[in-house]
């Protein structure tokens, strides 16, 4: 994965709310019928150009935004390669509840969610008639992100952009919205302008399994020998009431822990599960037969993609490179439950180890 992509959150009130819930609506719907329409398909376009040449009239009739019509398009393309590589029945896929919509180019500036000077973003939206509109949002931007966004308009670095609804309400008689927007920019560029460490002090491949309460990494050489492993835990963050923003900051701490430790003990390579798999199973109930409870897509795609989003931005600051490996067969496989008994480790840092050795054999970024 060459990107890395900046949360930014922001809330909304008036017209302009009314205008983002009705764009994500539509981009919504556009996406159902995509999918529908691509289920009816016995054999389906192997690239995005022949998605969007199959599908993009559809999802324009829906959003008449040429841009968000191939959004619409290739985020369904994306769903049915995570599917696909997860051994997922694509045609039993089921969006969730979910509200955003997206553009799927990179191109300066990003013409349909544009970043300007200020941190302002001018976006534009479609109304329930099919209008078309140009509105502002001002979202809080961290002060980590501040220097970075500036320099992509300096640079004129290509980008995309996609808006998240994550809530909405009526204050009084005012409807307001609150969510997200994610910018997207490459990884290269990211490294350029927030690395503190410039380069590893080893040559070791670290892997990471990452679960509800820890992270596991498992350390190995270039040969494959295990050479060290550690859980970092927040236990904490899953008690029932946690405030959320709270769990997230110790979460965060983690993580720079986990890579503090990976830089000071000989890793250059941090080696994930491929979050763009993972990922987008947040946007649809997956009928599988390990789904045991309500909570699976949170547990599996949201929480553990996103800490994984996380880490692989966070580890250029280490000096660290990041390799994206399938996460197929590194939890339930007869591999696994040999190398639990072989090592005497727990099925959570076996999960790290078989990650590592993945990454053995992956170019990383």
């Amino acid at each position: 994965m060459g990107y890395v992509t900046l949360v930014l959150p922001f809330s909304a009130g008036g017209d302009v709310a009314k205008r983002l819930l009705s764009t994500a609506w539509l981009f919504k719907v556009a996406v159902h019928r995509v999918l529908g329409s691509a289920k009816q398909h016995s054999a389906l376009p192997g690239t995005d150009i022949g998605w969007k040449g199959t599908f993009r009239g559809v999802a324009y009739s829906i959003i008449p935004n040429r841009r968000y019509a191939d959004g619409a398009v290739v985020l369904v393309r994306s769903i049915y390669e995570s599917c696909r590589q997860l051994g997922v029945d694509f045609k039993g896929a089921e969006l969730s509840d979910w509200l955003m919509f997206q553009q799927s180019e990179m191109e300066y500036p990003s013409r349909s969610i544009t970043l300007k000077p200020g941190h302002e973003l001018h976006v534009t939206t479609v109304s329930y008639s099919g209008e078309s509109y140009r509105d502002v949002i001002r979202p809080s931007v961290p002060r980590s992100y501040r220097a970075l966004l500036s320099r992509v308009i300096e640079e004129r670095q290509e980008y995309t952009g996609r808006v998240m609804v994550k809530g909405y309400g009526f204050r009084g008689n005012t409807l307001w919205v609150h969510g997200e927007v994610q910018v997207t920019i490459p990884v290269g560029f990211y490294i350029k302008h927030s690395t503190s460490y410039r380069e590893p002090k080893g040559n070791l491949i670290g892997g990471v399994d990452v679960n509800a309460d820890r992270i596991n990494l498992a350390v190995v050489d270039r040969n494959g020998n295990l050479r060290d492993y550690k859980t970092f835990w927040f236990e904490e963050t899953t008690a029932r009431g946690y405030p959320g923003r709270s769990a997230w900051s110790v979460i965060g701490m983690k993580i720079h822990e986990m890579l503090e430790y990976a830089y000071h003990h000989g890793v250059s390579t941090i080696a994930l599960e491929n979050p763009e798999v993972l990922g987008r199973l947040r946007l649809l109930w997956v009928r599988r037969g390990d789904r045991g409870h309500e909570d699976y897509n949170y547990k599996v795609s949201i929480f553990k993609s996103t800490v994984i989003e996380r880490t692989s931005m966070k580890a250029p600051l280490y000096g660290l490179n990041t390799a994206f490996i399938s996460p197929k067969g590194t939890t339930n496989s007869t591999e696994h439950t040999n190398t639990m008994k072989r090592y005497g480790l727990d099925r959570h840092t076996a999960s790290a180890y078989l990650i590592a050795l993945r990454g053995l054999t992956y170019q990383s970024i």
